[in-house]
């Protein structure tokens, strides 16, 4: 126990100092009065509906989990699923250096269900999978809007069909549990990221960016496969980073594009928080599943 805490705290101090480091490059790149001005003139329309299509991408997403869920006999109705869901992502974001919330969300329903964590995990990963998938495949889009067929841009695109053919045989061979939603979950991992394109679009929108649509949602999606892995603190300074080298690289406004990444990790913190309400009213309480077998 003792050993399992001290490694929590290591990886904790860790990511506090990469997070650290990278918001500490970040702050020596880019012009604070540009930064602060282009905040203060936000619009807050724009920025509510930037919380309202974050907020539809994570219903969506709980819904891909569900499917998984429902794969291996895990019946949960999608109100007590949606708000194990948005404690996961509580727990993701606000303690990092302990239990993960998709590892939270595994122990809640072993303990409660008794369904094998095995297969619990199996789901949440890929879950996971599916999220960088669509990542991916919208990445190879905007690649190719970019540079329209330069730059090896059309051949990505077209290596698109036999990559997510790799993908099925990939869940296939691995996790057969789970072939039987490849398909609805795998759209439903491109709608929701593409749900996160149109919020980084609100954004740009409050900021009254009106140009380089395509860079910008290109390294916004750069930025967000670069956020899931565990370096930092809820991708905060990854992205950043991220955005400072790619709008160098398109001859973009570091501040401004700084801006976009910063205001999405806000609005990142402000819809996660309310999974607070569930740390102290556990989601699954005493119900059973809605209906299934306890496999």
């Amino acid at each position: 126990m003792a050993v399992q805490k001290f490694k929590n705290i290591a990886k904790l101090a860790l990511k506090l100092a990469v997070t650290g480091v990278c918001l500490w490059y970040v702050s020596r790149k880019i012009d604070w009065h540009t930064a602060i001005d282009t905040f203060a003139q936000s619009n807050l329309l724009w920025l509510l509906l930037a919380v309202i299509l974050f907020t539809a991408s994570k219903v969506v997403a709980s819904i891909r989990l569900n499917i998984y869920f429902g794969n291996i006999h895990v019946a949960l109705a999608q109100r007590t699923n949606l708000q194990l869901y948005w404690l996961g992502m509580f727990y993701n974001l606000f303690l990092p250096g302990g239990i993960g919330g998709d590892a939270y969300k595994v122990i809640l329903l072993n303990r409660s269900y008794q369904y094998p964590a095995k297969q619990l995990t199996a789901a949440v990963l890929l879950d996971r999978i599916s999220g960088v998938v669509g990542l991916g495949i919208l990445a190879v889009i905007y690649y190719y809007l970019l540079y329209n067929g330069a730059n090896y841009s059309l051949w990505l695109l077209v290596l698109l069909a036999p990559g997510i053919a790799l993908y099925y045989l990939f869940v296939r061979k691995l996790f057969p549990s789970f072939i039987k939603g490849f398909w609805p979950t795998l759209w439903l991992g491109i709608a929701v990221q593409a749900l996160q394109v149109l919020c980084a679009y609100a954004i740009m929108q409050s900021l009254h960016l009106q140009e380089h649509y395509s860079a910008y949602i290109f390294i916004f999606l750069l930025s967000s496969i670069v956020a899931i892995l565990p370096f930092t603190i809820g991708g905060l300074g990854a992205r950043e980073v991220v955005f400072l080298w790619g709008s160098k690289q398109f001859l973009l406004n570091q501040s401004e594009s700084v801006c976009i990444s910063l205001l999405f990790y806000l609005i990142t913190v402000v819809v996660s928080l309310v999974g607070v309400i569930w740390v102290y009213k556990n989601p699954l309480g005493n119900r059973e599943p809605a209906g299934g077998n306890r496999k």
